[in-house]
């Protein structure tokens, strides 16, 4: 899937609106995707962060809905039900940033030189237990490969090595990123 700037900053709205409607105590909005990329089913991630620093992140990995909706349902948990966060607060709102991730189709990784930083967001399932990082996160932890897997490990409640393990499935993925900021959007303006 390639987006527009235009859709994107559709996206970055619907999610700015689904923060601040749920933050408000508001509710859910409903979303009506006006392109049938913004229609087309797709998994994403909402990332909410105040100077750099995470405030919330919380991401479908199936395509369940449009991708619209998609983004519409996450921003608002992401908001509200990160469970390593408190809610953000109405007083917030002026403060944070909107990152979306954009996901593709799960890939099944059969070696891992498969894995390029920079590119791949990493999943890794074993039994009931999943985790999963985005594409940005080796990077801004300048992680190598194995960190990165060892990482993904841990995120899924396991022992950093579990990857080696033939028991673990491990999959790829790449993401279109984009935020708030690659468009000068804060809360309010109209574009």
């Amino acid at each position: 899937m390639n987006l527009t700037d235009e859709e994107k900053i559709e996206l970055l709205r619907i999610a700015r609106n689904s923060i601040t409607s749920v933050v408000n105590g508001k509710g859910l909005p409903e979303v009506e995707p006006k392109t049938e990329n913004l229609k087309t089913p797709c998994g994403a991630f909402v990332t909410i962060t105040i100077n750099d620093t995470l405030r919330g992140c919380i991401g479908y990995v199936e395509a369940i809905k449009s991708l619209a909706e998609t983004v519409n349902e996450v921003a608002a948990k992401s908001a509200l039900e990160d469970p390593r966060f408190p809610p953000v607060e109405p007083y917030e709102l002026d403060k944070i940033e909107i990152e979306i991730s954009v996901l593709s189709p799960l890939s099944s990784v059969k070696s891992v030189d498969e894995i390029k930083i920079g590119e791949h967001g990493l999943m890794v399932k074993r039994g009931w237990r999943r985790g999963l990082l985005l594409p940005q996160v080796a990077v801004e932890h300048n992680l190598t490969r194995e960190e990165f897997l060892e990482h993904t490990c841990l995120k899924a409640g396991l022992p950093p090595d579990c990857w080696k393990d033939k028991e673990t499935e491990i999959f790829k993925f790449t993401a279109i990123i984009f935020k708030e900021s690659d468009f000068k959007l804060k809360e309010g303006e109209n574009v």
